[in-house]
């Protein structure tokens, strides 16, 4: 008798069965439900209404977002890159006016006056403490803090030349102008050029802060439009099939919405002209008065110079360095000798230019005057050291009567005035560009959160008619 074959499967005994034909998964049979939800009046509109309050509070969302980061740009602005530019100003200014002092201190020799000797100190001391509170906001050894680390290890090194020039002067020696003109050396090649470096760095990044807090909201706006759109499709959708002219819970959301957007575009257009108005008639002015200061103190550290060397050190030209030096910043200063308006590419004819009002415009035009009589004195001074007259050359340079020096300080004074002024105009401008981003990102939260609510409300009152 033959044995009954049974079929192999297509397992082993203990294997698990495979799903039986034509079951599916709950992913795909809640995505039918789903399906099956929207082809009803009912399911269109939960999914009409989710859709509606997602859209508005991601307008909340972004514009919360790019006001945030553009509030943030303008604070650095005011309270970090702009201070931290001036100060990187004032430490150029610092050492500039320290060589000049020096010079000037060491031409008087015995007669060096205790409030040259302050001054210079007060230089000195000023430098370093702003190089410490420099250091606490540096970028690394490959941005400012090269500059600073290469300020902070020259600095005593000049001081020392300076020292050790004083003290030959004191005794009648002629090594101290030698002395002297290592330190004039030093500050020229190393330690301004690193200042200047150093400003710059920080210029740029004020730069910087300015372009991120005027950088238009493009993803919040677009963000906005979307949103009204579709509460706009929604309420006439609601319309044609109602004919019902009002729903007051999306008529809410869009009202809500549309004050976001044109809270948005309002606030950011009044910060974006305040931020310019302080970088076009603020930064860009103080910028060039800086320039200018410091230009005018290198240009009298020159003439100082010009009668510590007596002719020593020469240009490739075989002309007195420091004398060439001089003439070549006050044309950067003030271009020709010329009585005539000051160029427009020059120092104070570019600070004349940016200047917006009176106010500001006066002192420039009193720097600009001290530096023309500046000049004219300078000539007197160089023709009496060229007949030989030293004694006369000195008193022309450093006296108390009719000097150089007093040109020099009427050019400062000037200069100082105008910085007061432009930077008080920078605060105000700035100031104003900010405070029109004030309370715009709670609000914009607040009135994205209603609208949402809005829109889940009007949608449930229509939801309500099918129960």
């Amino acid at each position: 008798m033959s044995s009954t074959s049974v079929p192999a499967t297509s397992g082993s005994a203990g294997g698990a069965s495979p799903p039986a034909a034509g079951r599916r998964t709950a992913w795909a049979e809640g995505l039918d439900e789903l399906r099956a939800a929207a082809t009803t009046e009912p399911g269109r509109l939960r999914v009409i209404g989710a859709v509606l309050a997602l859209l508005v509070v991601l307008f909340g969302a972004v514009t919360a977002w790019q006001v945030a980061d553009r509030a943030a740009a303008a604070d650095d602005v005011v309270e970090r890159s702009q201070p931290l530019t001036t100060d990187a100003a004032s430490i150029y200014r610092s050492l500039a006016d320290a060589d000049t002092t020096a010079a000037a201190g060491f031409l008087a020799g015995a007669k060096e006056s205790r409030a040259t000797r302050d001054r210079y100190a007060a230089d000195i001391s000023t430098a370093s403490a702003l190089l410490v509170k420099a250091a606490a906001h540096s970028s690394g050894p490959d941005g400012t803090g090269a500059q600073i680390a290469k300020l902070n290890s020259g600095l005593p090194r000049y001081t020392g030349l300076v020292e050790t020039a004083r003290a030959n002067n004191r005794q009648g020696l002629p090594l101290g102008g030698a002395y002297l003109r290592y330190a004039n050396e030093q500050m020229r090649t190393e330690l301004l050029p690193a200042a200047r470096a150093l400003y710059d760095a920080e210029t740029d990044r004020l730069t910087t802060d300015y372009g991120a807090a005027g950088a238009r909201p493009w993803y919040a706006v677009a963000a906005g439009v979307v949103a009204l759109g579709a509460l706009g499709w929604a309420q006439r959708r609601h319309y044609r099939r109602t004919n019902r002219v009002f729903n007051r819970g999306l008529l809410a959301a869009t009202a809500a919405s549309a004050v976001v957007l044109v809270w948005l575009v309002a606030a950011h257009s009044v910060a974006r002209t305040g931020l310019t108005g302080s970088y076009e008639h603020g930064a860009r002015s103080l910028r060039v008065l800086n320039e200018a200061r410091i230009d005018a103190l290198q240009a009298r550290g020159d003439e100082n110079l010009t009668l510590v060397a007596r002719g020593a050190v020469l240009t490739h030209g075989q002309q007195d360095f420091y004398e060439a030096a001089f003439r070549s910043r006050m044309a950067d200063l003030a271009g020709g000798d010329g009585p005539g308006a000051a160029p427009a590419k020059s120092r104070l004819g570019a600070a004349l230019a940016l200047a917006d009002d009176e106010t500001g415009r006066r002192p420039v035009r009193a720097a600009l005057a001290g530096l023309r009589q500046w000049r004219a004195r300078h000539g007197e001074a160089r023709t009496a050291d060229e007949k030989g007259d030293y004694p006369q050359a000195l008193a022309k340079v450093i006296g108390t009567d009719g000097s150089t020096g007093q040109s020099f300080d009427r050019v400062a004074a000037g200069l100082q005035q105008a910085l007061v002024h432009e930077q008080a105009e920078f605060r105000s401008a700035a100031d104003a560009g900010r405070g029109a981003l004030d309370g715009l990102v709670a609000g914009a939260g607040v009135l994205a959160s209603a609208a949402a609510v809005g829109a889940v409300l009007g949608i449930g009152r229509r939801l309500a008619e099918y129960r």
